[in-house]
């Protein structure tokens, strides 16, 4: 039912005057107040927008709620997206106006503790349900108010289902089980909504139950369907700026939790200085996810992220060469799937600087082609590496 401009603030601003729950009774009482329609539907009406408004992600729920959305975007007042696998749909929710989206982005960081405001326009958290909450007020973001929610999967997809999928061809889920046996060390490189988090997690299922794996996130993304997980999750500062905790803390508490796989869920800061140390320390089959734009620019990414962290241009290729033994790269093609479409392997040159070389190409049809260095991966699942 469309309800006249003003109807729902007017019966908002008058119920929040006087404690008490949120009924169709009060709402009725409150319209009578404020010479309003007080028939049964406008009572409803108003009723269920109020309710929607103080209770979830208010109009976002129901898209938060269809089978395969992983992505809900708002783009001010006028424009919300979701993301089904196939690319952005614009939907059909609106909001009133910008004020509506920015009650809504700042009850949703005051339930997870996070203040947002003028003060501090922007916050970056997880949801009680497990979303992956993002807001930036307006002015500082244009059309309005925008918010990102990344939707946490219901259960995780197993590498058959990647095959299934597309996102791997039944020559390279071989591989990649072979890799996860071997205990090999590796990085899951690609852009943002690539499927790094999917592949990791369906590979870290497949790893022996009686091992134990450390999982260290910013944010709990990773959910492997495994029987011996551990979680720790960084915590951003609360209200006062205080309390904070960051990944490169959580490596180092991890180190001494007896991991027998140490996983990174994104290297993204300081952090990758104390995985690379501990793949450098007997810390065999550890893992992690990392942005790049190809597998050839890892060493160029894991440079930059070890030079904010004090450690040298020469130390960081050291330990990359010897700490991780291979790169499983991901792409999303243009219609919207994602796939493996390298294994690359580090390489040292003359001058002690690692580039990475290609083992395996997947091309977008199916077909795979080898590499310079096909023959230094298989060394490496044969242990002769």
């Amino acid at each position: 039912m469309d309800l006249p401009a003003g109807v729902v603030d007017a019966v908002r601003d008058d119920l929040v005057s006087s404690p008490g729950a949120l009924t169709p009774h009060r709402v009725a009482e409150a319209l009578r107040r404020a010479g309003r329609p007080v028939g049964d539907a406008t009572v409803l009406a108003v009723h269920d927008a109020l309710r929607r408004d103080i209770l979830g992600a208010g109009p976002l729920e129901p898209l938060l709620r269809l089978p395969g959305v992983t992505d809900v975007l708002v783009n001010g007042a006028d424009a919300v997206h979701l993301d089904r696998g196939a690319g952005l749909e614009l939907t059909d929710v609106r909001f009133p106006d910008d004020e509506a989206v920015r009650r809504l982005a700042q009850r949703l960081a005051a339930a997870a503790g996070r203040r947002l405001d003028d003060a501090t326009p922007y916050a970056d958290l997880r949801l009680a349900d497990g979303s992956r909450f993002h807001a930036v007020l307006a002015p500082v973001a244009r059309p309005g108010t925008v918010i990102s929610l990344r939707v946490p999967r219901a259960r995780q997809f197993s590498v058959p289902e990647l095959v299934a999928a597309g996102m791997l061809t039944a020559g390279g889920a071989r591989l990649l089980a072979a890799v996860v046996a071997a205990r090999l060390a590796f990085l899951v490189s690609g852009g943002t909504g690539s499927g790094k988090t999917t592949l990791l997690a369906a590979l870290l299922a497949t790893v022996p139950p009686g091992e134990r794996l450390v999982v260290v996130e910013d944010a709990s993304e990773l959910r492997p369907d495994h029987p011996h997980v551990v979680g720790l999750e960084g915590r951003p500062p609360n209200i006062e700026g205080a309390g904070a905790i960051d990944v490169r803390t959580l490596v180092r508490q991890a180190l001494r939790m007896r991991p027998d796989r140490l996983v990174v869920g994104e290297v993204r800061g300081a952090e990758v200085v104390d995985l690379l140390g501990a793949l450098n320390t007997g810390h065999e089959g550890g893992c992690g996810t990392l942005h790049a734009n190809s597998a050839a620019d890892v060493p160029a990414r894991v440079e930059a992220l070890a030079l904010a962290a004090g450690l040298g241009r020469d130390a960081a290729h050291s330990q990359l060469a010897s700490g991780v033994d291979l790169v499983l790269h991901l792409v999303r093609d243009r219609d919207g799937v994602r796939r493996l479409r390298e294994v690359a392997v580090p390489v040292r040159d003359e001058r002690g600087l690692v580039r990475m070389e290609t083992a395996v190409r997947f091309e977008r049809g199916g077909g795979e082609t080898t590499g310079p260095a096909t023959e230094t991966l298989e060394r490496a699942l044969a242990g002769l590496a």
